[in-house]
């Protein structure tokens, strides 16, 4: 995940804003007592999460893959005063400590944490949605994508985390599954007419992408 030099990397992260207490803690305790530690948004890629949340101010959120809420927190940033966050997890080992984390901060109210297993959790999430994070199982990426986008609204964001998998997208011939799936999806969302997307080398690769207006009967790769 480390693209950047570690010492550039951190002048980055002293010249954005801080962490607030709570997210310095749950970054601190997932290092500390949580296996794989780096699925966490962390400093810079949650302050991006926040920011685009801001920009966007959207009233209703979807995260599918809570980890540790890090990020469930920073995009309910800017969400509308009268808003809401539904964020999916299959992981129950983690539930007790997430909703604890949750009830510390500020949007207690607007978060709804569901332990489910999201490839059909998300079924049952009416729209219109205003802006998705996914960031869970790799192999399931094309499934949620698809899944969801029927109730994001027509300029509404789709953001997926991990689209440079440590930089494994690069690899050719006989590669894992989730490598190929990753790549698979990167080019599936590149050539789908209904969006525009820019990939950010942010952290581990994030890839934005904004539902445009319908336009007849185009669907993916333009068919």
């Amino acid at each position: 995940m480390e693209f950047l030099d570690r010492e550039l990397e951190k002048y980055v992260e002293t010249h954005s804003d801080s962490e607030s207490p709570l997210l310095h803690k749950i970054n601190r305790e997932t290092n500390l007592q949580v296996n794989m530690p780096r699925m966490i948004s962390g400093h810079l890629q949650g302050r991006v999460l926040a920011m685009l949340s801001q920009m966007i101010r959207p009233k209703k959120i979807l995260e599918i893959g809570t980890y540790t809420g890090y990020s469930a927190l920073c995009l309910a940033e800017g969400l509308q005063k009268e808003g809401k966050l539904i964020t999916i997890d299959v992981n129950k080992e983690l539930e007790k400590r997430v909703r604890g984390y949750f009830e510390e901060s500020d949007y207690a109210s607007q978060i709804e944490y569901i332990i489910a297993d999201a490839t059909e959790e998300i079924k049952k999430v009416d729209g219109p949605i205003d802006l998705v994070f996914i960031d869970a199982d790799k192999k399931n990426y094309k499934h949620y994508y698809e899944g969801v986008f029927d109730r994001v609204r027509e300029g509404g964001f789709l953001i997926i985390d991990n689209v440079l998998w440590s930089g494994k997208v690069l690899e050719e011939g006989k590669k894992d599954g989730s490598t190929k799936a990753i790549q698979e999806f990167n080019t599936l969302v590149h050539h789908d007419k209904r969006v525009e997307n820019v990939l950010f080398p942010i952290r581990d690769g994030l890839m934005i992408l904004r539902k445009l207006a319908t336009k007849g009967t185009e669907g993916l790769n333009g068919q």
